[in-house]
């Protein structure tokens, strides 16, 4: 059939590993590099096994984390199903209710659907039956997943498909680039089924970079704008803030531009991608959001503008380039020799296959919030023992107890989310309240909706999404969204929707309408990666004259002695006098937590934190930097519930379902799944902390004539 009907003369070796995997019986994991196969991998021998089983109903469910992904994998789906008779049907928010679901006895094989869908799916009646003969769960990105609420819902999802199929169902994930592949298979299997991972590096092929370092943001377009044209390109930016500046300040002098990221509506992205379909230049300025498996055909060149966070980010970026043999082209846009460094160490980690790890989250507290709504909504009334005993069972919650569980269920009765008959508990009038409207859909999600408003025009025309905070000012002025400028004439609180009308008028640069989510932070792999260049004197990487130039001049602004690991504290001359900087490089997330625990312990001084350093001022006019480094060494003895005392509480609006939490479980969530305490303590375990000589002895590099 493939021969036949694709063209394909063999299998890729990812695919031939796959097939022997998957036909044996295992959960799979399957990690290929962007256009790799995967998602053919795990298709062909499970197309091979319903075809010779005959199976009815849906034998196949295709997890998908977009909805764009879900429409732009079904064709692709259906090129293999048609020939042989096989079904596929999607099942999404964005497809037409109508057309949602199918009749009695005439199930699709492969059904393709959300996490959220899939909920929704379980809850109403008519197509469970059409479930019971599943066999299959293939989970496409699945690195998108596991370290979100999202990927605690998927695990609850796959342990009730298993009891609907009446038996373990063989798990298929897909992923390009994982950090610590065993670990997430067997986040991924949870010990049901013999595992295997199908593991297929990314042969060694051409890479091309090109690095463009220029401070004055005028300058930078013009150069963006020469990189770029009649070329099919792709634009990477950090934030959704930043995207729409770019697009402001380049509109008019790159044509066929286009925007994609989270906010913008389903039809612009479509727009967007469809457009490097044509024989055309393009240029699409975006975010992670076609970081994923969109195809959008061949490019010809990658711009990442400033260093990207991770390395896995980085991958899956330049994955998007360097196809049918051509090598892969990737263009640094700069902003300062401080990018270089961090850019170059971004691509050593590539060089030396160092991705960062995923981290399940440890407390999700939040979601179990969320499945007792759903259990107690679907059954009306249950008993208090019987909703700890079937929760308990999910894989996602074998590390909490029934303790756990009594004790958030007396806060929701307590808090009227619930209401108690004895032992019997039902939906109370705060869950009415809070998520009552719509028929309760609010609960089958646990992507925080909150923070955003829907953006319409007087014509119901829907542009986008805005942060809530900036919708509900008393005068949000002009804004960017979408690569267009829109003012609000109404904010309706009550349905999160903001009436928008085109703007334009105003004369100056549109706001930013994002207040929440776009802090970046680098991951510790490339930290480190900048601290080992930093201790080697350079990088690896073949740079030009004027770069090499950019990056001593990187280097010359940190101290001698730093060395390929550890955390070091020195006394330098601030911009306010006297302060002590610890050079930490783990990560701002790192950096943060060790910031207020410095300022917890010493007291009344002040802490600023980046990616690679600590900075403590006021610590003392004699002695500052032995106080900080001891209190660093301090750090590991203090016991866990006194560093939660001393870290402060975000708000539980990042969280959905967090506001009907008890106040110490909420804490506890924070302390392990936003600070990751256990992390940042085992990492500050093991580093020596080291001091070093003052500023003032001529410890700086450039002051060393080097």
């Amino acid at each position: 059939m493939l021969a036949e009907r694709l063209g394909w003369c063999e299998l890729r070796e990812v695919q031939e590993q796959a097939y022997t995997a998957i036909r044996g019986g295992n959960d799979v994991l399957i990690i290929a590099p962007t256009a790799g196969g995967k998602s053919e991998a795990a298709l062909i021998p499970v197309l091979d096994d319903i075809l010779k089983s005959g199976t009815k109903g849906v034998a196949c469910l295709y997890l998908s984390p977009l909805k764009a992904l879900i429409n732009d994998q079904e064709e692709r789906i259906a090129a293999f199903c048609r020939p042989t008779g096989l079904s596929v049907t999607k099942w999404h928010g964005d497809v037409p209710k109508g057309e949602r679901g199918w009749n009695v006895d005439e199930a699709p094989q492969f059904l393709l659907i959300t996490p959220e869908s899939l909920e929704v799916l379980l809850h109403e009646k008519g197509h469970g039956a059409d479930l019971a003969n599943l066999r299959y769960v293939i989970v496409d990105e699945l690195h998108a997943f596991v370290e979100s609420e999202r990927g605690v819902h998927v695990k609850i999802l796959l342990d009730r498909l298993d009891r609907i199929a009446r038996a373990p169902l063989q798990r298929i994930g897909l992923s390009a680039t994982v950090g610590n592949p065993d670990e997430i298979l067997a986040w991924l299997s949870g010990g049901r089924h013999p595992r295997r991972l199908v593991a297929v590096p990314a042969p060694a092929t051409a890479k091309k970079f090109r690095f463009v370092i220029e401070s004055d943001p005028t300058r930078r377009i013009d150069a963006l704008s020469g990189l770029v044209a009649g070329e099919k390109a792709l634009v990477f930016v950090n934030s959704r803030s930043m995207a729409e500046a770019i697009v402001q300040e380049a509109s008019g002098r790159i044509k066929n531009l286009h925007i994609h990221h989270s906010s913008v509506p389903p039809a612009k992205k479509k727009a967007a991608e469809e457009a490097f379909h044509s024989g055309e230049g393009a240029c699409i300025i975006c975010t992670s959001t076609l970081e994923l498996g969109i195809d959008i055909g061949d490019l010809d060149i990658v711009v990442q503008v400033g260093p990207p966070d991770s390395v896995s980010s980085f991958l899956q970026r330049m994955g998007r380039s360097g196809r049918r043999e051509q090598a892969a082209f990737v263009a640094w846009l700069l902003s300062n020799p401080a990018e270089l460094l961090t850019s170059c160490a971004v691509i050593e980690c590539a060089m030396e296959k160092k991705v960062e790890p995923l981290l399940p989250l440890e407390k999700p507290y939040n979601v179990l919030v969320q499945q007792i709504f759903l259990y107690v909504l679907s059954a009306s009334r249950a008993g208090r023992s019987t909703i700890a005993r079937d929760l308990l069972t999910f894989s996602a919650f074998a590390h909490l107890s029934a303790g756990d569980v009594d004790r958030i269920l007396d806060h929701l009765v307590s808090a009227g989310y619930l209401a108690a008959d004895g032992e019997m508990l039902m939906p109370g009038a705060e869950a009415e309240r809070v998520f009552g409207r719509s028929n309760y859909r609010e609960l089958y999600s646990v992507i925080s909706g909150g923070n955003e408003y829907r953006a319409v025009t007087p014509d119901g025309e829907v542009v986008g999404s805005l942060d809530a905070q900036f919708a509900n000012r008393s005068d949000p002025g002009e804004f960017a969204l979408g690569g267009a400028t829109w003012s609000v004439v109404k904010c309706d609180e009550s349905h999160n929707l903001v009436v928008v009308v085109p703007g334009g008028n105003g004369g100056g640069t549109s706001r930013v309408f994002w207040t929440m989510g776009e802090e970046a932070a680098l991951s510790p792999v490339i930290c480190g990666a900048v601290q080992r260049i930093v201790a080697r004197g350079g990088t690896v990487l073949p740079l030009g004259e004027g770069e090499m130039e950019a990056l001593n001049a990187a280097l010359y602004t940190l101290p001698t002695g730093i060395g390929g690991q550890g955390i070091f504290v020195r006394e330098e001359r601030g911009n306010s006098g006297k302060e002590v900087v610890v050079y930490s490089f783990y990560g701002s997330r790192f950096n943060r937590v060790l910031a207020y625990l410095i300022k917890s312990l010493l007291g009344r001084v002040q802490v600023r934190y980046d990616d690679y350093r600590v900075r403590v001022m006021r610590a003392g006019k004699t002695g500052a930097a032995v106080k900080v480094a001891e209190a660093i060494r301090d750090i590991p003895a203090i016991p866990a519930e006194e560093i939660a005392g001393l870290l402060p509480l975000p708000s539980f609006q990042s969280w959905k379902f967090a506001a009907a939490l008890p106040a110490l479980d909420f804490q506890a969530m924070v302390l392990a799944d936003y600070y990751h305490i256990g992390e940042f303590t085992k990492t500050l375990v093991q580093v020596p902390v080291i001091l070093m000589p003052d500023a003032e002895s001529g410890a700086t590099k450039a002051d060393a004539g080097e």
